[in-house]
């Protein structure tokens, strides 16, 4: 099974942009988003190292919600979150 991990991109710098997403920070490649214009602000679904597209607020909040009850159902326990802006926590 293959994961896409939605971030923010808190900073740019060429084709490279560090994002965060639930206290983790990762610097990722833009390389595969040439053609779209990526800016600071921008959630960005992470797939092994490469944003791979933009994604909305709802999307990324839909992805986290999904990726939070399949962890549950695996037995892991997830750490109380924010009620807004659960990616940035």
């Amino acid at each position: 099974m293959c994961l896409g991990i939605p971030m923010r991109v808190t900073e740019i710098d060429g084709y490279n942009a560090l994002c965060k997403a639930k206290g983790i920070q990762r610097t990722v490649s833009l390389f595969m988003m040439q053609d779209d214009n990526v800016c600071v602000g921008d959630i960005v679904m992470i797939h092994v190292g490469y944003a791979i597209q933009k994604m909305t607020e709802q999307e990324a909040q839909s992805a986290w919600e999904m990726y939070e009850e399949i962890l549950q159902a695996e037995g892991y326990d997830m750490p109380e979150q924010p009620a807004e802006g659960a990616i940035d926590a």
